[in-house]
Formats: C-alpha cells, sequence, structure tokens
C-alpha cells in the first residue's frame, strides 16, 4: 500500500461519544452553529500549518441540494475567517455521485470514490488546508489530495472535527 497524497491530519476529537453526536446534528439536524465552534476549534489546532488556501471537502450537487449546505463549507467558513487564509469553495468539485462511505466496507471506500473529484484549476505550488467533518478510512481525503497533487498542489494537510480510530 501506497503512503497517503496528504502530508498530514490535525483532528480535534476521536469519532466516538459525544464528538460523534455533535457531528450528526451538525449534518442531520441542521444545527449550522455547530460549524463555527468546530471552525473556531480547528483555527487552534491549525494555526502552526503553513496553508496558502483553505479547499473544503466537496459534495455531489444532489447531496448538496438534499442536505441544503455542504458541512465542510460551513466549518471552512469559520476556519478561514480566522486564520485570515482564503477559502476556494470552486476549485474541487464532486461531479460523480458515490455510496456514502459509512456503509462500505474498508476494503470498498478507495474503489469508491475513485474518479469522482475533479479540479478546476492549476494550483502552482499552493499548500492546501482540506477541509472535511470526519476522517475513517482516509480514502476520500487522500482522492481529493491525490487529484489537489495532480494539479500543483505543493501539499495537502487535512483537517477534520473527528477521526474514527481503530481500537
Amino acid at each position: 500500500m501506497q503512503p497517503p497524497h496528504f502530508t498530514g491530519v490535525s483532528a480535534l476529537y476521536r469519532y466516538a461519544f459525544p464528538a460523534d453526536r455533535l457531528i450528526q446534528a451538525l449534518k442531520y439536524q441542521h444545527r449550522l452553529a455547530l460549524a463555527g465552534w468546530f471552525g473556531q476549534s480547528l483555527a487552534q489546532a491549525c494555526a502552526k500549518v503553513d496553508a496558502q488556501r483553505i479547499v473544503p471537502l466537496p459534495l455531489h450537487p444532489v447531496r448538496l441540494r438534499e442536505r441544503g449546505f455542504n458541512q465542510a463549507m460551513e466549518i471552512a467558513r469559520t476556519l478561514g475567517n480566522c486564520l485570515k487564509i482564503p477559502v476556494d469553495r470552486h476549485i474541487l468539485q464532486r461531479p460523480r455521485a458515490t455510496s456514502p462511505q459509512a456503509g462500505l466496507p474498508l476494503k470498498e471506500r478507495r474503489s469508491n470514490v475513485r474518479g469522482a473529484f475533479e479540479c478546476s484549476g492549476d494550483l502552482g505550488g499552493a499548500r492546501i488546508l482540506l477541509v472535511d467533518d470526519v476522517l475513517t478510512s482516509g480514502a476520500t481525503a487522500d482522492e481529493c489530495a491525490r487529484v489537489l497533487r495532480l494539479h500543483g498542489a505543493g501539499e495537502v494537510h487535512v483537517a477534520v472535527v473527528a477521526r474514527a480510530l481503530r481500537d
């Protein structure tokens, strides 16, 4: 197995109670104030990450319409304001719908997201901070980082609210 395309991960919490319930409240109960709190907390955790752009992990347009917002974008907005780093919400897109990663065995997650993301510009060596709510297997973050690196990103650091850890 090859190393990930991202250079590091900053995570606030382990994906377990109560963090998992707070993230679910943000995503499924539209508790958007939590995104601001998560963004402020991530700003403290990522203060020493030398990033030039923040890129939220995109949702497929159908999922975005269903949910009404992108939780990663909402977290990234506050994070960017706190760190004074621009948020580029359009450079990375998700044109291919995929099955939810949570319902798949670990071995299938990588192939599920392969080719699901596109980058619309040249990143010219920029250091990217890729933002999402949860990192489980790392397959989605790795695929996004791979695409960003193919389009010139110098390095990609991942920032998440919570990370699932194997016991």
